[in-house]
């Protein structure tokens, strides 16, 4: 369930998810920050088999949304390890009050991960503002939705072609024609 892909840095692959009638696949990622807390980015659905892997790790003690829609698990994580502080982009603190966030993501990282994982903020967009990550000890970029890339397999009928037309299924991901469209305030 739980992959590594660099050093310090696991993937994991969650339900399909719908959005605007569109499956959406969901995926999490997971940094071991060298004092073997766990930073966790953009949480999925929680079984039992990926808190035991988790577990596995280390402690849990950041859970970062990436943008106002990966939200959907962040309770069940917040439930599971309570000691977490839980890391809202621009807007999901109005969006979701029901949470207790320890902070609003920016352009600065939190100095718990900022040696091993820098961040900004992709703004200007009217439809969302989205946190990117960039985990320096692999120099890998972690990114949401701006850049999206769907499996041939997943889509059929017309949502597989509006996706295809879209630039989001094939070899290379893409950002959004809607998404960049959004992106009114291109000086921001």
């Amino acid at each position: 369930m739980l992959e590594a892909f660099a050093p310090n840095l696991y993937v994991a692959e969650g339900p399909t998810v719908p959005f605007f009638g569109f499956p959406y696949p969901t995926r999490m990622a997971l940094a071991r920050l060298a004092d073997g807390n766990l930073w966790v980015w953009s949480p999925i659905a929680l079984s039992g088999e990926l808190a035991s892997a988790v577990a596995a790790l280390g402690t849990v003690r950041y859970i970062v949304s990436p943008n106002k829609i990966h939200h959907l698990f962040l309770s069940e994580w917040a439930k599971r390890w309570p000691e977490a502080g839980l890391y809202a982009p621009p807007g999901l603190a109005r969006k979701r009050s029901d949470l207790h966030f320890a902070a609003e993501l920016g352009d600065q990282p939190d100095p718990a991960w900022a040696a091993e994982i820098d961040q900004v903020t992709f703004r200007g967009s009217v439809a969302m503002q989205e946190v990117a990550f960039f985990h320096r000890p692999s120099r890998t970029a972690i990114i949401g939705d701006l850049i999206q890339r769907h499996r041939e397999s997943s889509l059929s009928g017309w949502k597989g072609m509006v996706m295809r037309l879209d630039g989001l299924v094939g070899q290379h991901g893409s950002t959004p024609r809607e998404w960049r469209a959004s992106f009114l305030r291109r000086a921001a």
